[in-house]
């Protein structure tokens, strides 16, 4: 071991390293932003008087959290408007969007969102009743997923949508018996409002931007894939803010930008994505990546699975979701794409969606053979067996949200109904995945869901939300898998996603991106992972954040 001293050296406490060659260890130093050494007594050895010492006293060391799939600067943007996402019920919806409204009486419009479908029959709220609440002034609020939105009638009136306004072709306006719109719109029709929205400032995209990051430091996130950079629906494009933390020296996380593949374009935007990953590739900032949106979500009948849905009778409906890029087109796309090493950050929900994105990554496998641009795919709500061990087979990531995986109103009440239940057992199949050699990484999505990797933590391992009433049975038990296959892929799988190949584990030589948290995880029940709260967070062995008491 060299004897030059250490800047920082953490000890006296369980290190959990996610390094297969290492495993636990309960002391790490770290030089020069990276990792020096890694061990137990002998570590100490590089302690001199400039060194800083943190007494583990007994708490666990990790590698810092990657979240793969995210969007923080959306996520800043409505902690600072009116945010529903701590409520539960409509009354509780009604009652924060009034009393924002009354404490924002210049506002020229009423936005913000993170409502749950579940709260309303059929996940469809009216305009009706927005309309009790704040008739006035337009109201547009995405809901936590950011597929569908919930506008009142003075919305509906600016942008003219009528009886008479088609639905767009990759989304939907929902209707009365009468074909009048009832105030929720779903997918492509939220650019409808969504388009007359007031633009949100400079200055405001940077603070919200450092708000997110500061809220995701919190929580242990040290790096992130920012899975939309560009215009869509009511998401501002993240890049100035990004740039403008840069230029203040504020932007202390490592971030890979996937940039928006618009779905009404086609293979005559790949130039201009090429010419946008160098423009904006900057600092900790890379626009490596190309997100393409192939379906939407099934609880509005938007994913896109093998067959159609069932109707409220159980019998076979008319809609097979949507498949937003032609498949052959997409497979077309993706080859180029590939070619000239881009990564595919796909959303991809339904089992048709999930087949036509690994379609797509296969014949960019066969005319360009393996290039390092590990493509992978985000949610995998349904998985068809068939397609389980095509992931190792491609080298295609599985990019889950273990958060969703769990019996909760809007699974049972809006998704398991429709889906039926052959293809609702082959939800979220984690451990068929793990088994089958895949490569595993790991979102939050935030602001649609958590970004607590705690709290996803606890549902990969359980199958169960942690508020969970007793008695909720186990969600599909074995798609279950262990604590720390999961979080390696909060860890090492994501850092692999992000190709940040220096991060991701506690391992000599690596950035010290380290996160401390209160407790030994594995040591108590599983049923205690949620409770694990994150004391002290560092990025190249910078404190990024402190718990105050810490």
């Amino acid at each position: 071991m060299s004897h030059s001293r250490a800047d920082l050296v953490l000890t006296g406490g369980p290190v959990h390293t996610v390094d297969p060659v290492l495993g636990r260890a309960t002391s790490v130093a770290v030089r020069d932003g990276r990792i020096a050494a890694v061990g137990h007594d002998e570590v100490r050895e590089l302690i001199g008087p400039g060194t800083e010492v943190v007494d583990l006293a007994g708490k666990m060391l990790l590698p810092g959290f990657q979240d793969a799939h995210v969007h923080p600067l959306v996520a800043g943007v409505e902690l600072g408007q009116c945010h529903l996402a701590e409520a539960h019920e409509a009354g509780e919806y009604l009652g924060l969007v009034r009393a924002y409204a009354d404490g924002h009486p210049g506002a020229e419009w009423i936005t913000g969102g993170g409502w749950s479908l579940d709260a309303f029959p059929g996940g469809a709220p009216t305009a009706a009743l927005l309309d009790g609440v704040v008739r006035d002034r337009p109201v547009f609020l995405p809901n936590r997923d950011h597929h569908g939105a919930w506008v009142n009638s003075r919305a509906l009136e600016l942008a003219g949508i009528t009886r008479d306004t088609p639905d767009p072709a990759d989304g939907r306006i929902e209707r009365d018996a009468d074909g009048n719109p009832t105030g929720m719109l779903q997918e492509g029709a939220l650019h409808l409002v969504g388009r007359l929205l007031p633009p949100v400032t400079a200055a405001e995209r940077a603070a919200a931007l450092l708000r997110a990051q500061g809220v995701l430091h919190s929580l242990g996130v040290t790096a992130w894939q920012d899975a939309i950079v560009g215009d869509y629906a009511n998401m501002t494009d993240p890049v100035s803010a990004y740039h403008a933390l840069i230029a203040d020296g504020l932007l202390t996380a490592r971030v890979v930008g996937a940039l928006w593949w618009d779905r009404a374009r086609g293979a005559e935007q790949i130039p201009e994505l090429v010419e946008r990953r160098a423009a904006v590739s900057r600092g900790r900032f890379r626009a490596t990546s190309v997100k393409i949106m192939q379906d939407g979500i099934a609880e509005n009948g938007t994913a896109a699975p093998l067959g159609p849905y069932l109707a409220a009778c159980g019998c076979a409906s008319g809609n097979s979701g949507i498949s937003f890029v032609d498949p052959a087109a997409l497979a077309k796309h993706v080859t180029e794409l590939d070619a000239l090493g881009f990564q595919v950050h796909f959303h991809a929900l339904g089992d048709r969606a999930v087949r036509e994105a690994l379609d797509a990554v296969a014949a960019a496998r066969s005319v360009n053979g393996f290039r390092d641009t590990r493509h992978h795919l985000a949610h995998l709500q349904v998985v068809h067996p068939d397609d389980v061990a095509r992931f190792r087979v491609l080298g295609a990531t599985a990019t889950v949200q273990a958060l969703w995986a769990a019996h909760e109103p809007q699974m049972d009440e809006l998704t398991v109904p429709f889906l039926g239940p052959e293809r609702a057992a082959l939800q979220y199949p984690f451990g068929d995945l793990l088994r089958s050699g895949a490569t595993l990484a790991a979102g939050s999505d935030w602001p649609v869901s958590s970004p607590d990797p705690f709290q996803a933590l606890h549902v990969a391992v359980n199958r169960r939300t942690p508020d969970a009433p007793d008695g909720t049975p186990v969600f599909l038990p074995g798609q279950r898998i262990d604590l720390a296959a999961a979080i390696a892929a909060y860890t090492a799988g994501s850092a692999y996603a992000n190709h940040l190949d220096d991060t991701g584990t506690v391992t000599p030589g690596k950035l010290a991106d380290l996160v401390v948290v209160d407790r030994d995880p594995f040591a108590g029940p599983p049923a205690r992972i949620a409770a694990t709260r994150v004391l002290q967070t560092f990025v190249g062995g910078e404190r990024v954040y402190a718990a105050p008491d810490a």
